[in-house]
C-alpha cells in the first residue's frame, strides 16, 4: 500500500519553499509521493488576492511537473464549502483504498491544531508529518511525543506567498522564489500586478 503525504495551501502562488518542504518530506521519510492539495477559498483568508481555483491548480500542475514523487490534487473543490480536513481526508481515503493518507502541516499548525474539527478522529486514523516553522506559542503537550506526530527535519523556509504577491504588485524581480514554469504563467496572466 502506498504512503501518501497530504500537502494542503491555498498556493497563492506556490513558491520554491513549497517544493523544497514537499521534496524534502517525500526524500527523507516513509513517504511514497506528496499530493498538493489545493484548498478553495479559505473563510480564514481575503479573498481579493485569492487567484481562482483553477490558476492556483494550473500553477501547482507547472510547478510539480518535473518532480515523479510529487502531484497536484483538486480534490477539495469538488466537496462541499466550508471544508474540514477531517471531511477530505474520509474522502480521500474512501476513494483510493489502496492508499495509505498521511497529514504533512507545519510546526506553525500542530500548536494550533487541538482547535481543528474533530482532531482526536483526525489522530486516531491518520499519521502527521510536521516540518519546522519559525512561529510563536508553544505545541500542546498531548501532541509533544505522540506516536502518531512525526517531527522531520526540514529546512526552515520563510518565504511567503504574501510577499511574493506584494512584490510582483510592487514591481521587483521575485523570480528566484518561484520556479521558471509558476513566473511564466503569473507574468502572461498578469496576475497578482494591482
Amino acid at each position: 500500500m502506498s504512503k501518501i503525504g497530504l500537502y494542503f495551501g491555498t498556493f497563492n502562488p506556490i513558491h520554491v519553499g513549497h517544493l523544497i518542504i514537499a521534496n524534502h518530506m517525500v526524500e527523507n521519510s516513509d513517504l511514497d509521493e506528496i499530493w498538493m492539495v489545493v484548498t478553495p477559498h479559505n473563510p480564514f483568508k481575503k479573498k481579493n488576492s485569492l487567484l481562482e481555483n483553477n490558476h492556483r491548480l494550473e500553477l501547482v500542475y507547472r510547478a510539480t511537473e518535473s518532480y515523479s514523487k510529487i502531484k497536484p490534487s483538486d480534490i477539495e473543490f469538488k466537496l462541499p464549502q466550508p471544508n474540514y480536513t477531517v471531511h477530505t481526508l474520509a474522502h480521500i481515503s474512501e476513494l483510493y483504498p489502496d492508499k495509505y493518507f498521511s497529514l504533512i502541516m507545519g510546526e506553525d499548525n500542530l500548536k494550533s491544531f487541538h482547535k481543528w474539527k474533530n482532531f482526536e478522529t483526525i489522530l486516531a486514523l491518520y499519521h502527521i508529518y510536521v516540518y519546522p516553522r519559525i512561529s510563536e506559542g508553544k505545541t500542546e503537550n498531548q501532541f509533544t511525543n505522540h506516536p502518531k506526530i512525526h517531527k522531520v527535519d526540514a529546512p526552515i523556509v520563510e518565504i511567503s506567498s504574501t510577499m511574493i504577491r506584494n512584490g510582483i504588485k510592487d514591481k521587483k524581480n521575485i523570480r528566484p522564489l518561484l520556479t521558471k514554469e509558476v513566473w511564466e504563467y503569473i507574468d502572461e496572466m498578469n496576475f497578482y500586478k494591482k
